[in-house]
């Protein structure tokens, strides 16, 4: 039979329309997945030997996706771990966690090339990359190693062709000032993300959003965009709770930064809820686990690490992806750490 020239590589989803199956179905056939029936599994070889399918091999040993993690230590980090680590169990991936700029044996930093180059030699059949920014010579190096990436809470979107996968910020961020407006709080602070962070940025303006939408003024002082951490929380609300007209509430953009403010509470001797309402964003255990528990914007970091594998493996075996941006819904979770403001609180700051 003559090999066709001048068409389309075949992908996994022409393999399952040949056989008669799902794309699902082929996938596990490729994979080498016993659950699958004998009258099915040769119906898929067929197909692949006919369309001259050339997918991952089922005899290749390394079936591994890289993580790349700048910061492991954190619950959030170890969540999005989970996820990946669960769905690559399905489909009998291994995963590695390193990090994006690694370190020769002789203690030389590797460069994105060599990096890129590696992953590929070692036969990766992907990257996840959480919360970094790669930069273009690193997006570069593995485009050409012809290496499918997918970036979880991307700092940026600059990188045409990069599929990312995040939660919808924008609404995460409206949830919690429609939860705090509601309860009347009018004097806000805001501890934000990074301000290069486009998750940041999102939460904040969707947070922003609301309060001009009914009418509640953020003084621009009780903005303040930081990294997604305890100690700098614990000074910028250790800050704001000693300035004679202190916020009734915060909103914090992550868990970490909502315990900074937890701690700056006990240094200053105020209480929460009764002194100061807060509401963390993400949700981790951490946030139930706090006193008082905290009420939470929740992303679905186990479901958003996840898709991030499963998406890695989409394109891994040829097959695009509906939108290069995935966002999984956030939902706000109420708990102890927010209530009315103090009706003198409310006379003090009107006044």
């Amino acid at each position: 039979m003559t090999k066709k020239t001048g068409t389309a590589r075949p992908n996994l989803s022409a393999v399952a329309a040949h056989a008669g199956v799902s794309t699902a179905t082929a996938s596990k056939v490729v994979n080498g997945r016993p659950d699958v029936a004998e009258g099915t599994r040769e119906r898929v070889e067929t197909a692949i030997t006919e369309l001259g399918y050339r997918g991952p091999s089922r005899a290749s040993a390394a079936r591994t996706v890289e993580l790349m993690v700048d910061i492991l230590n954190t619950t959030y980090a170890t969540q999005i771990l989970r996820g990946v680590v669960l769905a690559a169990e399905e489909l009998s991936i291994d995963v590695v966690v390193g990090r994006v700029r690694h370190r020769s044996s002789r203690g030389v930093m590797e460069s994105s090339a060599a990096w890129a180059q590696r992953i590929a030699a070692a036969e990766h059949i992907g990257a996840i990359v959480l919360t970094s920014g790669l930069g273009p010579d690193v997006y570069g190096s593995l485009a050409r190693a012809r290496i499918p990436i997918v970036v979880i809470d991307p700092l940026d979107f600059a990188q045409a062709g990069v599929v990312s996968v995040g939660s919808t910020n924008w609404l995460g961020g409206r949830s919690a000032a429609e939860h705090l407006v509601g309860l009347g709080h009018q004097h806000i602070g805001v501890i934000a993300g990074p301000a290069e962070s486009i998750s940041a940025v999102a939460r904040l303006d969707g947070f922003l959003s609301y309060c001009r939408q009914k009418g509640v003024e953020v003084e621009p002082d009780l903005v303040r965009p930081i990294r997604f951490d305890h100690d700098q929380a614990v000074q910028v609300a250790e800050e704001w709770f000693r300035r004679p007209d202190p916020p009734t509430a915060i909103f914090a953009g992550s868990d970490a930064q909502a315990m900074g403010v937890l701690e700056a509470a006990r240094r200053t001797g105020l209480l929460v809820p009764e002194d100061v309402s807060l509401v963390a964003y993400d949700d981790t255990p951490i946030a139930s686990w706090a006193n008082p528990p905290l009420t939470a914007v929740r992303q679905p970091l186990e479901e958003i690490g996840r898709r991030a594998l499963l998406t890695v493996q989409q394109l891994h075996v040829g097959n695009p992806v509906d939108s290069h941006h995935i966002e999984i819904a956030t939902t706000l979770v109420v708990r102890d750490s927010t209530a009315p403001p103090r009706t003198d609180l409310v006379r003090m700051t009107r006044s």
